[in-house]
């Protein structure tokens, strides 16, 4: 290995390296550790050498020489060595720098594989993801995206669709940082870009209830709709208050009849969830007609497997009655209505729903006050502060007394 002070002419001109030898190391005079490199092709590349925080002596390439001087070689040198001295490694850092996905990389090599099998939902996001969030930011570094990158996409978003379908998108990004640097640990992602940006008002939620009437107008044109089992479905959805999926799925096998519960293994959450089948649940089961060999609770007559959708259906027996504002998931906004103002709390809405969150079930909490209210109006008659309320009690008493008197001779009260 010989050593020299290295000149531009030497570097360019007479450093050469024989064909019987693999490449020749010729070592500056000038700056420690800085070395010319030459190859029998002629290829030429400076290197530098040092130890690193570890003690092990470590050789990393600066550049070729076919673009790099002596004189840029040695600042370099110089600059690298003084990081190394003050415990920074800034080769190290470099190399960190290309283990960082881009983010479409990191989707398709992470996160996709991993939602598929842990998500029901994963389609939607796939979608979200190749419609909407991969055309702004799939050839960035993730260690690249900053707030404004995802807030543009919010904004973006957010003039062809209303505020939840945005907060999605933006709640989707969140889920990806936090999975990449929590559960994955990708070097050089620190911190999540999609914090930063708020979510949307959403003040478009529905909170549409069936009344008595309108049950029953539904009922009667469901009826008389050419799909014999939506009414059971319908049925079904307003006695458990299940997705419709969860209903349109169901098993017999998921039935336990004994104690009357329904195992759903395959819903929102993921995670297995039990509901109780109430007496009207259990007598529209016993009334369902049963196809033989079959094992779903309402099969297509056409493939015996789950109907793919009931829509159209649905939406010609709900325009029947009249009733075209009322979507299938208003039916289990009902049932939620039916079991609140039946007096019960909703920490037994949140378990009969199958909402992970509170917060979820939060929604009802309307209808919770509106059953005390009516609780402690009852109490009203019984509490005569008013003198006037008073004076209106005498007189009813009054009356009754005259009626009383007023009754023929032959009945007795």
């Amino acid at each position: 290995m010989p050593t020299q002070i290295l000149n531009q002419y030497f570097v360019d001109n007479t450093a050469s390296c024989p064909p019987t030898k693999p490449r020749i190391d010729f070592f500056d005079t000038r700056i420690k550790g800085l070395s010319l490199k030459v190859l029998p092709s002629g290829h030429k590349a400076f290197y530098i050498r040092y130890r690193n925080e570890r003690g092990r002596i470590v050789e990393r390439k600066l550049g070729s020489a076919a673009v790099l001087k002596l004189a840029e070689a040695r600042k370099a040198a110089s600059d690298a060595l003084a990081q190394v001295a003050m415990g920074e490694d800034p080769f190290e850092q470099r190399r960190t720098l290309k283990e960082v996905p881009t983010f479409a990389d990191y989707v398709a090599t992470y996160y996709m594989p991993f939602i598929k099998g842990d998500k029901r939902s994963w389609e939607t996001d796939e979608s979200l993801l190749r419609n909407h969030i991969l055309p702004k930011l799939g050839k960035l570094y993730l260690d690249e995206i900053k707030p404004q990158h995802v807030q543009e996409i919010a904004n973006k978003h957010r003039q062809t669709h209303k505020p939840s379908s945005t907060n999605r998108v933006i709640i989707l990004c969140r889920y990806l940082f936090n999975l990449a640097m929590k559960k994955w640990k990708i070097k050089n992602v620190s911190s999540n870009p999609a914090l930063a940006v708020d979510l949307y008002s959403e003040n478009n939620k529905r909170e549409r209830y069936l009344k008595d009437d309108e049950a029953l107008r539904l009922f009667e044109a469901l009826e008389a709709s050419p799909n014999p089992l939506l009414p059971y479905i319908v049925a079904m959805l307003l006695l458990t208050g299940a997705r419709k999926r969860e209903v349109l799925n169901a098993r017999w096998s998921d039935l336990d009849l004994a104690q009357n519960l329904w195992r759903i293994e395959f819903n929102k959450s993921g995670k297995t969830r039990h509901v109780p089948l109430s007496q009207g649940a259990l007598s529209l089961l016993t009334k369902l007609p049963r196809q033989e060999g079959n094992d779903y609770l309402f099969p297509s007559p056409k493939t015996g497997k789950p109907f793919v959708s009931i829509f159209h259906s649905w939406d010609t027996a709900r325009r029947k009655a009249g009733l075209q504002d009322v979507r299938i998931h208003d039916l289990r906004h009902s049932f939620a209505s039916y079991v609140i103002n039946a007096g019960h709390s909703l920490y037994e809405v949140q378990k009969l729903l199958g909402h992970t969150q509170v917060k979820t079930t939060q929604r009802y909490a309307h209808l919770s006050q509106e059953s005390l209210l009516t609780a402690a109006d009852s109490a009203t008659a019984s509490v005569p502060w008013d003198s006037s309320q008073r004076e209106d009690s005498k007189k009813k008493e009054e009356r009754e007394d005259n009626d009383l008197k007023t009754l023929p001779s032959g009945n007795v009260l």
